[in-house]
C-alpha cells in the first residue's frame, strides 16, 4: 500500500493547515496589512509547503527506492522521477 494512502490523514492534516494559512494571507491582503505580517505570513506557508514536501519525499524515497525487490532499471528510473520533481520543484 503506498505511503501516501497510509499516512493519508496526517497529509490531509498539513494541506488544511496551509490552505487555511493561503486564506489568512489573502484576507489580509485584502485590508491594508503590514508588510511584515505579510512577509511572515509568506514564509509560514513556505515553510509548511516544505515541511509537506520533505515528509512526501522521504516516505517516497523510503518506500520506493529503498525496496529490495526493486530492479535495477526500476530504481533508475525511480531516481529520474525524482530528480525531474525536485527540479520542479527547486526553480
Amino acid at each position: 500500500m503506498s505511503h501516501t494512502i497510509v499516512g493519508k490523514k496526517k497529509l490531509l492534516s498539513r494541506v488544511r493547515r496551509i490552505k487555511g494559512q493561503s486564506v489568512a494571507l489573502e484576507s489580509s491582503l485584502e485590508g491594508e496589512p503590514d508588510c511584515m505580517k505579510v512577509l511572515q505570513q509568506i514564509a509560514a506557508i513556505k515553510g509548511a509547503v516544505n515541511g509537506l514536501m520533505n515528509e512526501v519525499l522521504e516516505d517516497h524515497l523510503r518506500e520506493h527506492l529503498g525496496a529490495e525487490d526493486i530492479s535495477q532499471q526500476k530504481r533508475k528510473e525511480e531516481v529520474e522521477q525524482v530528480i525531474l520533481v525536485l527540479k520542479s520543484y527547486l526553480k
